[in-house]
């Protein structure tokens, strides 16, 4: 395996509900079960967040299939999982969650130099009319595109 791999897991779907103000990288602590698990890419962040908590940060939600030939030793799939990052980082993204309508959602999971990553964002939730002008807008960026494609030739 490479040393820089790529996203082993990209939520989409952050991107779609949240606008993302700002990321952040932190570490996972994970079962030996886990992390074999993700580097199978068996990996879901669709309905993930993160929640501040005693002075930690935990992944809440975040399904890591279960490694079938650790057998009945294996790992709950959804349970929580603790983020590693330096002390001033969770109190600073544990006072921006007090904020009125913000939260942490994972964005993207991926494997540095053998070890699990996860990018963090602190967003903010979409209205149903900010959906609908976003999809607008990458529709009219596609046509635009096929006219400019078609004028081309």
């Amino acid at each position: 395996m490479a040393k820089n791999s790529g996203a082993v897991s990209v939520n989409r779907k952050a991107y779609h509900d949240y606008q993302i103000q700002e990321t952040i990288e932190a570490g996972i602590v994970l079962q030996g079960s886990e992390i074999k698990s993700i580097r199978g890419g068996r990996v879901s962040l669709r309905e993930a967040y993160a929640r501040p908590e005693k002075d930690e940060l935990w992944l809440c939600n975040a399904h890591i299939a279960s490694y079938d030939p650790a057998g009945r030793n294996t790992h709950d799939p959804t349970r929580s999982r603790k983020l590693l990052l330096h002390r001033g980082e969770i109190d600073d993204l544990a006072g921006k969650v007090m904020q009125k309508g913000l939260t942490i959602v994972p964005l993207k999971l991926y494997i540095r130099h053998g070890v699990a990553k996860v990018e963090l964002g602190v967003a903010r939730g979409k209205k149903v009319y900010d959906k609908r002008e976003t999809i607008a807008r990458r529709h009219a960026d596609r046509e635009m595109e096929r006219a400019m494609k078609r004028r081309r030739r």
